[in-house]
């Protein structure tokens, strides 16, 4: 465990090796992550070296915490580290202590309240209702069996929220119509679609008249094409074989489309950022929304609405005589 030419205590040392060891036998962690752990560890001696500190019993609570500092400001020889990196190490360190303590090399675990620190909250992309427009005319749907195929799951995709995972999950039976409202009260039908999300959990979307349209035509005139190549599937989404049309496959059923459209780069999320921006700007609640998504907790979809009070800031600061933008 050299770390510039140092060799760090005895007693550390062992402690690290028997630690990695641990990860790899009992743990089965991957060699990358290992070689990780080993750097970071490699350090993270060094660091404690310098202090003077020669066991894991002797560290505190605050030479963990001045570890992390330093990672994230730098020591003179090396870089201050992202957040990433800097969290890494902080997982192994405290993995480290957590580990000597239950094998009976420290009485305590000086790094149990230490966390790594908080990665920076992104807001998700969305692209404008202009871009979405320009998005789906960019698939050729007019004869083309798989343009057709494209058209609906784009559709589908921004109309519902939809995960690329979940589109490509559905089977035909997936789309249906339920009653909406009471009979007797003149309630009709809507059209929904049932998805299969995170944990298993399933839920019911309503698919609007763009995206029905687009399916039905799909399902009529170039499903059965794209089925003549396979073996008989129930999925919804067919590739050129005739089988069920991969994550990799929509991935690049959107990248193409958002390449031929000239809206730069779009990321598999973005039609479903897209939707969730959308309905909130429309006045949308957002615990309807959360449903919509099936998000389990609502502070998950709350962070659409840290979007949505960004573009009215910039309404707000265009539009408004007394904001203080103009002058």
């Amino acid at each position: 465990m050299e770390e510039d030419g140092a060799e760090p205590a005895p007693a550390l040392t062992s402690a690290v090796r028997g630690y990695l060891d641990h990860l790899t036998v009992e743990r089965g962690l991957a060699s990358n992550t290992l070689t990780s752990y080993r750097r970071d560890l490699r350090r993270y001696l060094a660091f404690l070296d310098a202090r003077g500190l020669t066991d894991l019993a002797e560290v505190t609570e605050g030479d963990v915490t001045a570890f992390l500092r330093e990672l994230r400001e730098g020591d003179g020889t090396r870089p201050p580290l992202g957040v990433a990196s800097a969290g890494r190490a902080v997982v192994a360190v405290r993995g480290l202590h957590r580990f000597a303590m239950r094998e009976g090399l420290t009485p305590d675990d000086p790094a149990s309240a230490v966390r790594p620190p908080a990665p920076a909250r992104r807001l998700p992309k969305a692209i404008s209702l202009d871009q979405v427009e320009t998005l789906l005319a960019a698939v050729d749907s007019a004869e083309d069996p798989r343009g057709m195929r494209d058209h609906a799951l784009l559709e589908l995709l921004y109309g519902t929220g939809a995960r690329i995972s979940e589109a490509v999950g559905l089977d035909v039976d997936d789309i249906d119509r339920v009653p909406a409202g009471d009979p007797a009260e003149g309630g009709g039908e809507v059209d929904v679609v049932r998805f299969r999300g995170k944990g298993g959990r399933e839920r019911l979307v309503p698919i609007g008249r763009f995206a029905r349209h687009a399916i039905d035509t799909y399902l009529v005139r170039a499903r059965p094409v794209l089925a003549a190549s396979g073996r008989g599937t129930p999925a919804l989404f067919l590739n050129a074989r005739g089988g069920r049309l991969t994550r990799q496959g929509a991935w690049s059923v959107l990248r193409a489309a958002a390449e031929r459209a000239g809206i730069g780069a779009v990321s598999p999320h973005t039609l479903r950022h897209s939707f969730a921006t959308h309905l909130l700007d429309g006045g949308a609640d957002v615990r309807v929304v959360q449903e919509l998504l099936g998000h389990a907790s609502v502070t998950t979809t709350q962070v659409y609405t840290l979007v949505t009070v960004d573009r009215l800031r910039e309404v707000y600061a265009s539009s408004h005589p007394r904001s203080g933008a103009r002058a």
